[in-house]
């Protein structure tokens, strides 16, 4: 006991005196981010498990703390407290509910105004600008509490909520409310492993390969726009070729560049003469991005030229066509003498 009295001396005076439920705030604000970014520790479901407490109720209950540190009239806080009905402050069921309805309010409202910031929405900014609210919620929170009477503080009842709750399963009034106690344990149990089986063992969403080309704009950026459309035979323009694997698994690609010389037959586009220009062969793991320059040196000269990349998934077929391709993008370029 002693140890621990010595421990809790290290601590500034403010931490040592934080609510409990406060305290419970800033550890789950503090895991949450271990959770989010700790390498071994994200790609389990311990962040899934995290994010969700943290997302659907601890912004909101901050909120709350700040607008209502007084104890409320329900009778959880009356039989903790004994101090009959505060007109100013909310219950526990109220305080609970209001958390979980503030914090589905705020969390789109925070990714709102990161939409409109250089940082976009992106896993850095949201934590830091919801772990930083929260914070600063729950230090409001303390100061107005500190600053009531004691004995007109919310604080959680969790000795009443216990007995309360031990009472009420050990010791039911009626043969009804024993059975009606099972089935809620079971209820809660059953929810509960749904849960965690849904977290552990996610299902597999859709299975698709992204395909695109970029170019690089003057500030060195990579975008979508901008692509080159007139070429001089043997003189090199750069592409960049990009892939994003979200297959679910790992994957062997290969990419195929053709400059082609075709013509249009009714409603079919019919390739005379083609030239292969280069071939990528990347593995990529679930959720990895792949990217490549592409010089670009043509050797066909004419107008209306189809540059055009294939996207396999493992070792292409003998035919190699837009027909047989798992993705394909393509550009209009002309090229001159």
């Amino acid at each position: 006991m002693a140890e621990t009295q010595t421990w809790k001396l290290l601590l500034p005076r403010q931490l040592r005196h934080l609510p409990a439920d406060l305290a419970g705030v800033i550890g789950v604000v503090i895991l949450t981010n271990l959770a989010a970014l700790l390498p071994v520790i994200s790609d389990t479901p311990v962040r899934i498990i995290f994010g969700l407490v943290f997302v659907l109720f601890v912004p909101g209950y901050a909120f709350i703390a700040a607008l209502f540190p007084e104890a409320g009239s329900g009778p959880t806080a009356d039989d903790e407290t004994d101090l009959g009905p505060q007109a100013d402050g909310i219950d526990g069921i109220e305080r609970t509910a209001l958390s979980f309805g503030l914090s589905i309010a705020l969390v789109p409202l925070v990714g709102l105004v990161l939409n409109f910031t250089p940082w976009g929405i992106r896993l850095l900014p949201i934590l830091v600008s919801l772990s930083g609210l929260t914070l600063v919620l729950t230090a409001v929170a303390a100061v107005r509490r500190w600053a009531l009477p004691a004995d007109e503080r919310f604080r959680v009842p969790c000795r009443a909520w216990l007995s309360a709750g031990r009472d009420e399963l050990f010791s039911p009034a009626s043969r009804t409310d024993a059975v009606l106690n099972v089935l809620l344990v079971l209820s809660i149990l059953l929810a509960a492993a749904s849960v965690g089986y849904a977290v552990t063992v996610p299902k597999d969403g859709e299975r698709f390969s992204e395909f695109y080309l970029l170019t690089e704009d003057e500030d060195g950026e990579l975008v979508a726009d901008g692509y080159p459309t007139e070429f001089q035979q043997g003189e090199g323009r750069s592409l960049i070729v990009g892939i994003g694997n979200q297959e679910h698994e790992q994957t062997d690609y290969t990419v195929i560049a053709e400059l082609q010389r075709v013509e249009r037959i009714g409603n079919q586009t019919r390739v005379r003469e083609r030239s292969e220009l280069r071939r990528f062969q990347p593995t990529l793991g679930h959720n990895e991005t792949w990217q490549r320059q592409h010089e670009v040196t043509p050797r066909m000269t004419g107008d209306r030229l189809r540059l055009q990349y294939l996207l396999y998934r493992g070792p292409p077929p003998e035919s190699v066509n837009q027909s047989t391709a798992y993705r394909e993008v393509h550009l209009w370029v002309n090229v001159t003498g």
